[in-house]
């Protein structure tokens, strides 16, 4: 039976303005590809992302393009060489992986041979903002056991001393998304330290990250931007002490899966992040977290509304997908 492909861009706009070093945005702009095959169908979403050079449209028209190669059959493993990683790879992997488990009958992790996944607990992320805005977005979420701060500009270090005001008893990891330079690192590291920040996310920009190797990292460094999928791990070694996997970068769960398992024979403990996206992108991410080191799948708590058969968040958990969603 022939597959046939169908692609979609969507807009969700987000509960308010969310600023990271490279800006501002107020909506998530997701490209999503169904695959179908008889009465079943597959769904994957991917979010593109302009520092990777990734449009919308780009992206779109890149999985559009494969859909003579999926109406003749293409699978998963035929996936990884056709396509880099990147957004497009990813929604067509794990639209393939959907569709998999629909006419198996079968979930996601049976499949990958994994445990069934249960709750697990993820960051909540604070948007970049002056120090006494995120003082009191902190106290907001005071009761979450873990808080991303956005980072990467003048007064970092006043942000963090003030969330740390506004929440005294949650851990920390911070994300400067590649905002600090070897200096800046060199200052705040050690008072970051003091504040008992557990995590310093992607601090120099990617490219120009092996002056990390020649810093002392008293607070565990992970690489983000520097990091997208196995062939680009063994240039982290001495730099990073974790590396965060992202469908999006990975090109979808089959590389992600394979990166974990790289990372972690290499030494790396493992960070499971997102973009800004729909339950629809971070379902298949749950499969990846377990036993993850950070866990950082909060994207649906940042829009104004999350679609249908949503993952279920409770507090600080997120719930493992149920079938009508994804896998």
């Amino acid at each position: 039976m022939r597959r046939s492909l169908a692609v979609a861009r969507e807009r969700w706009p987000l509960r308010a303005a969310f600023t990271i070093s490279r800006g501002t945005k107020t909506a998530s702009e997701v490209v999503v590809a169904r695959v179908r095959e008889g009465e079943h169908e597959g769904r994957g979403e991917c979010l593109p992302y302009a520092r990777y050079g990734e449009t919308p449209e780009g992206v779109a028209a890149a999985i559009e393009a494969f859909a003579p190669a999926v109406r003749e059959g293409m699978g998963r493993a035929e996936l990884q060489h056709a396509l880099p990683a990147g957004a497009a790879r990813n929604a067509l992997d794990c639209a393939l992986w959907d569709l998999e488990c629909k006419a198996g009958g079968a979930r996601a992790w049976e499949i990958a041979g994994l445990a069934a996944p249960g709750p697990l607990g993820t960051a909540y992320t604070l948007s970049l903002d002056a120090p006494a805005s995120m003082r009191r977005a902190a106290a907001c979420h005071a009761d979450r056991p873990l808080l991303k701060l956005k980072l990467g500009g003048s007064g970092d270090l006043d942000r963090v001393a003030a969330v740390r005001e506004g929440a005294p008893a949650a851990r920390i990891i911070v994300d400067a998304n590649e905002g600090w330079t070897a200096s800046d690192y060199r200052a705040l590291a050690p008072a970051l330290e003091r504040l008992g920040v557990s995590m310093i996310e992607q601090p120099l920009p990617a490219g120009e990250d092996e002056e990390l190797a020649r810093l002392e990292r008293p607070v565990p460094v992970c690489a983000d931007e520097s990091c997208h999928d196995r062939a680009t791990l063994d240039a982290l070694a001495g730099r990073y002490d974790v590396v965060n996997i992202k469908l999006d970068k990975t090109g979808g769960l089959t590389e992600a899966l394979a990166l974990r398992q790289a990372a972690r024979e290499k030494g790396f403990d493992i960070m499971v992040g997102c973009m800004i996206a729909t339950s629809l992108s971070m379902a298949p991410a749950l499969l990846v977290a377990d036993g993850a080191a950070f866990v950082d799948l909060d994207g649906p708590l940042l829009l104004a509304e999350d679609r249908a058969h949503g993952l279920r968040y409770e507090g600080a958990l997120v719930h493992p997908p149920e079938p009508a969603l994804w896998g």
